[in-house]
């Protein structure tokens, strides 16, 4: 099973790195990488000259041979100065490398997120009543902060294998070949153990590795939810700053206060159990570590005090043992890494199934196919809510050029929805629906992007493509004439505007960019009567010039006035197919 999960898990990080490595960037990473393994290449050989040296240096010292020893200082100070080179070109390259592999896998996941909806898609599926757990949570996380760590975990712990093994490969023979052979009598018998220190440092190391793992096992579990925590921790604070009018006029502080007490009680308590873990590794690995260092001068006293050996040698020994011990408990030394690496990797790895698994919507859902017309059609159109209940079932309607449409019904009945099916956003349909082309939505809540004036009101286009004039009479008609001169201003216009004013910027931008079709989402209900009548006034005329139409949800009957025809949502009896039915009638 163990064998099986270190399959799975190398599938994954191979899976998650190798797009990089085929990428346009391909040849510079492939160069850097491998740069980067003939550094540590190279670092070994370094050890291997400083083994060596050791030997006769301290042979140096032991008789007193002084010419031996100035000479030796003057190589020792050769051989560190390339470590110290090798050094700083191996930490600038690696460095170099990562930083170009977050910003590659970052670009990569930031287009497919916001590719076809994918992010409201996710959001969408982690609130279905009857999947709690479905989607990634906190995909900013995943994009910010574990690509960050998957890229630089993986060049390290990878590097670090490779030195791990190549450092053993490098120096098992050199102890071999110094640790002579042990003999012992046993049962009358005398019985030799040739490389006596290799075996003694293979036992030592599988015994701490096997007591590492056990000990260090639960670090997995508890890293992925320690980023977890964190991460909706400052989610939720994210949201009081975002809705930080609102909480003030409510006066809701201390339930702010306590909801953030709550989640940051859950990042204290995760850590906790986390802290407890590593503290017992820790025990063990410092024991372990403080061990390793006498361990070999014990093993080879006997040797050097009958004589066997010179001080030179067993200095050697005691270095290559270390070389060799090092290479052994590498895993024993990284498991925190790994664990850390390991939760990094699994949540990387559901984001990107959920990403692959949302490209296939349209075809695993029978989402609604939109197809651009001069005429809104639905045809067999059926609603779902994410938790896979009914709201409207084989749902036929259409809309032509010069019709105003109400869409009325309760609250919570799925008009907004209804929009959202409009637009090819709602992933949980079946049916086909004929969007006009030429089509903008004014939602409930509109966005504004933070910077200037001109750029949330141009928003999603360039602002450059539209000039001074058109952008301050596009105000002006929005009854915002206070703003039409702070166009270079730069602010977070959701804070900064009312809510009243963030909906007159959102007609503005439909006045700025003159759609035919217009679909409006309760676009005025923040506004009072006289400014509500002058601004649908002033959309019937955009759209009767365009020969397009509008489609409003809105309860005012004074909304009601500027249409000439009624979509009602009316409530289906217990036991029916769907929660609700259209009714079609003229106003």
């Amino acid at each position: 099973m163990r064998l099986a999960n270190l399959k799975a898990q190398t599938a994954q990080v191979w899976k998650l790195s190798i797009p990089y490595f085929q990428s346009e960037d391909k040849w510079k990473a492939r160069a850097m990488l491998a740069a980067i393994v003939a550094l540590n290449l190279l670092g070994v050989y370094l050890l291997v000259l400083l083994n060596e040296w050791n030997q006769v240096f301290y042979d140096a010292l032991q008789n007193k041979n002084q010419p031996v020893f100035w000479q030796q200082l003057g190589r020792f100070t050769y051989i560190a100065f390339a470590l110290i080179i090798l050094a700083v070109y191996k930490f600038y390259i690696t460095q170099l490398l990562e930083m170009r592999w977050r910003a590659w896998m970052t670009t990569h996941y930031l287009v497919r997120w916001l590719s076809n909806q994918a992010f409201y898609q996710m959001e969408l599926a982690r609130f279905a009543k009857n999947n709690p757990e479905a989607g990634p949570d906190n995909p900013d996380q995943r994009i910010q902060e574990d690509l960050n760590q998957f890229t630089s975990l993986t060049i390290g712990l990878c590097m670090g294998v490779l030195n791990a093994v190549v450092t053993l490969v490098s120096f098992v023979g050199i102890l071999w070949n110094l640790s002579g052979e042990f003999s012992f009598h046993l049962g009358g018998s005398e019985y030799f153990v040739p490389g006596f220190m290799v075996w003694m440092a293979l036992l030592y190391c599988a015994a701490g590795s096997v007591i590492t793992f056990y000990i260090g096992r639960p670090q997995i579990k508890l890293n992925f939810q320690q980023q977890r925590v964190e991460a909706d921790f400052r989610h939720h604070m994210v949201r009081v700053r975002e809705y930080s009018e609102s909480i003030a006029l409510d006066h809701g502080e201390k339930v702010e206060r306590a909801h953030l007490d709550t989640r940051f009680g859950a990042v204290l308590a995760n850590y906790l159990k986390l802290l407890k873990a590593q503290k017992r590794l820790i025990w063990f690995n410092s024991f372990f570590g403080q061990a390793a260092v006498v361990f070999p001068f014990i093993v080879a006293a006997p040797r050097f005090f009958s004589g066997a050996i010179q001080l030179g040698s067993l200095m050697q020994i005691a270095s290559a043992f270390g070389r060799v011990q090092d290479s052994l408990s590498w895993f024993v030394d990284n498991y925190s890494s790994l664990a850390t690496w390991r939760a990094t990797t699994d949540r990387l790895t559901s984001f990107e199934e959920q990403i692959q698994a949302l490209a296939l919507i349209p075809s695993a859902q029978q989402a609604t196919d939109s197809v651009a017309s001069n005429t809104l059609e639905a045809r067999d159109l059926t609603l779902r809510l994410p938790d896979g209940s009914v709201l409207l079932d084989g749902v036929n309607l259409q809309a032509r050029p010069g019709d105003h449409i109400l869409l009325s019904g309760p609250s919570g009945s799925g008009k907004s929805t209804l929009f959202r099916a409009f637009a090819a956003i709602w992933p949980f349909s079946s049916g086909q629906v004929a969007l006009p082309a030429d089509a903008m939505f004014i939602p409930q809540r509109p966005y504004f992007p933070d910077g200037t004036l001109r750029s949330a009101l141009a928003y999603p286009s360039a602002a450059g493509g539209y000039s001074d004039a058109a952008l301050r009479q596009a105000l002006v008609d929005a009854l915002l004439p206070d703003l039409a001169d702070q166009l270079d201003l730069e602010a977070a216009w959701g804070q900064k505007l009312s809510g009243g004013e963030q909906q007159r910027l959102a007609i503005a931008r439909v006045l700025l960019k003159k759609p035919r079709w217009i679909f409006a989402d309760e676009a005025t209900s923040a506004l009072d009567a006289t400014a509500e009548n002058l601004i649908y006034k002033r959309l019937l005329a955009l759209v009767e010039s365009a020969q397009g139409a509008i489609i409003s949800i809105a309860h005012r009957p004074g909304v009601a006035a500027f249409h000439t025809q009624r979509w009602t949502l009316e409530p289906e009896p217990a036991g029916a197919v769907a929660r609700y039915r259209i009714a079609q009638t003229p106003m």
